[in-house]
């Protein structure tokens, strides 16, 4: 990480850092491959030019406006019109895990080089050919009460209604975001897009088009998406004051953004107006976990399974429990939902979550079923891709588990995949791998400015990765601001890293014992403890928490897994 980054700097850099974070994605990625972040070109067609312009922003819009471009998203713009913003945002689909119409190869579970995990996802695939085909009948009939699941809660559709003066009503219907990840999301943008531009008082749509953009956001590694995000959700409260799907895609955005404590806020507000409130509710739960206040996130968790059960509530009890160490009560509700999705996005993401789980104990051919479960729904599904590259990876299948990573990293270049591509180059050791693994950790730092640039909160992305990989120094200093905020086991471990790397074990000892303290069944973080304990002196406890680390969890890491073996056989 770079040793100058400025938290606080101000906004008129941002030209400058967009620039440069565009010139290392070109450098990565060639600027024929994978769009550089900031750039809009039109992929989606251009919008019938409309005949007038609109009115300005505090009058009742009825005619639409001709689209203008947008440059860097949020960039010294102020409030657009509606128009403004849905024709400007048209021309941002870029590089997503769906399988596009405009050429783009996207990885496939189905390719050559995926080995065994093919027969597992062609297995799967034919086993559920004639269910899904039921489903699908079931699907199209119940459409309009279709199941909804996302990570970050379940985005709502507006229903198309006349335009006018007064605000147009909303009829939610459920839509599910990781389906829309898995090949909808930008179709679905633009029928929205051209849906604002006749209706722009549809304040539901309005909510609806936010909450598709945070997603698109998070699914294309893209954090200039959050500030359209922001603009749209507002116009939406402009529209129709207090309305719950509104507040509800602010508690999301915050959180996407890593505002913890903004989360909450909004999902408190948006529940007052809908105490029935899905996304409102998996929100609040999403806050208080990420906060440290895990008691308070299992009661949250609670009220919405009697609120409002479904896939959403489901994954998030599940992961309050693995925080516990609970893991069989997760693994049960993981199943639970699993056996109760009936689209594809709600398959994939279910069956990814369970791959991770079982990852996470170890347990690495049930994990790859699990991902092949996953893509035999979606074989786009960048998660399950991640985790059947990392449970390759953790089997010893380098060259598969190289070549899946590369694709993700193609499609999806965020910290956690971009540090794990650099790890399994470094532990290859072939020609050009060291290179390759700096390239890298040099675009988590372009990311990292990206994000900050565009209202993201990235001090724990900036600690995990510049612990190992960049400036130690700039590591502790954004460890010690995360943990500032919020105290998690997460956080907790992250600034224990980063006090060791900079040689302040003593220091650090504390924080490793407290991310460890909840049960959270994780081998990196038992190795970071045993690593530490070793250095403070504390022998046995480090063979303790070593050992513990690699029989939890053997592969954990392509380095870690390593260090710690040699570690051990240093203890001996």
């Amino acid at each position: 990480m770079s040793p100058g980054t400025n938290d606080n700097a101000p906004e008129t850099g941002q030209g400058d850092r967009e620039q440069a974070v565009r010139e290392a994605w070109e450098r990565a990625f060639g600027a024929g491959g994978a769009d550089a972040p900031d750039e809009r070109t039109d992929d989606t067609g251009s919008a019938p030019a409309p005949a007038a312009e609109s009115a300005p922003d505090d009058q009742p819009v009825t005619v639409p406006a001709a689209p203008k471009a947008e440059g860097a998203a949020g960039a010294g713009t102020t409030e657009p019109t509606p128009e403004e913003s849905a024709s400007a945002d048209a021309q941002g689909g870029r590089a997503t895990p769906s399988p596009p119409d405009d050429g783009t190869a996207v990885p496939s579970a189905t390719s050559p080089s995926a080995g065994a995990a093919d027969e597992r996802v062609a297995a799967v695939r034919r086993l559920s050919a004639a269910g899904r085909r039921w489903r699908g009948v079931q699907l199209a009939v119940c459409a309009a009460s279709l199941a909804v699941a996302l990570t970050a809660g379940a985005v709502v559709v507006g229903a198309l209604r006349d335009s006018g003066t007064a605000p147009v009503a909303s009829a939610p219907s459920g839509v599910s975001p990781e389906l829309l990840a898995g090949g909808d999301l930008d179709s679905g943008i633009r029928a929205l897009q051209a849906h604002l531009r006749a209706q722009p008082r549809d304040y539901g749509s309005w909510a609806t088009l936010g909450l598709a953009y945070v997603e698109q956001a998070r699914t294309k590694g893209d954090p200039a998406r959050y500030p359209q995000a922001q603009r749209a959700l507002e116009r939406s409260l402009q529209v129709r004051p207090d309305n719950d799907a509104a507040l509800a895609g602010l508690a999301a955005l915050a959180a996407a953004r890593h505002d913890f404590a903004g989360a909450l806020d909004h999902a408190d507000q948006a529940l007052k107006q809908n105490p029935y409130s899905e996304r409102a509710l998996c929100s609040r739960i999403d806050a208080l976990v990420e906060l440290g206040r895990y008691a308070d996130a299992s009661k949250a968790a609670d009220l919405a399974d009697s609120r409002h059960p479904g896939v959403p509530v489901f994954t998030r009890y599940a992961y309050v429990h693995e925080l516990r160490g609970d893991v069989s009560t997760a693994r049960r509700v993981l199943e639970q939902a699993l056996a109760t999705a009936t689209s594809r996005g709600d398959i994939a993401y279910v069956a990814t979550a369970l791959g991770q789980l079982a990852w996470n104990q170890g347990q690495y051919r049930t994990a790859l079923d699990f991902y092949a479960r996953a893509l035999a729904a979606d074989d786009t599904y960048l998660p399950a891709l991640e985790g059947r590259a990392r449970a390759q990876a953790a089997q010893g299948d380098t060259a598969d588990a190289v070549r899946g990573m590369e694709q993700v990293v193609e499609r999806y270049p965020l910290p956690q995949p971009l540090v794990e591509l650099g790890e399994l180059y470094e532990a290859r050791g072939a020609s050009g791998d060291p290179a390759k693994a700096r390239d890298q950790y040099a675009l988590v730092d372009a990311w990292v400015s990206l994000a900050r640039a565009n209202g993201v909160n990235a001090d724990l992305d900036t600690a995990l990765a510049a612990a190992d990989h960049g400036d130690r120094v700039a590591a502790l200093k954004a460890a010690r601001t995360e943990w500032a905020r919020r105290h998690t086991v997460h956080t907790a471990d992250a600034l224990a890293w980063a006090l060791h790397v900079n040689g302040r074990d003593q220091e650090a000892l504390p924080y490793a014992r407290q991310a460890t303290a909840t049960g959270y069944r994780n081998a990196a973080f038992l190795y970071h403890r045993g690593m530490i304990e070793r250095a403070t002196g504390h022998t046995d406890q480090a063979r303790a928490s070593l050992t513990a680390a690699l029989k939890l969890n053997p592969g954990f890491s392509p380095l870690g897994a390593r260090e710690a073996r040699k570690a051990l056989e240093a203890m001996r």
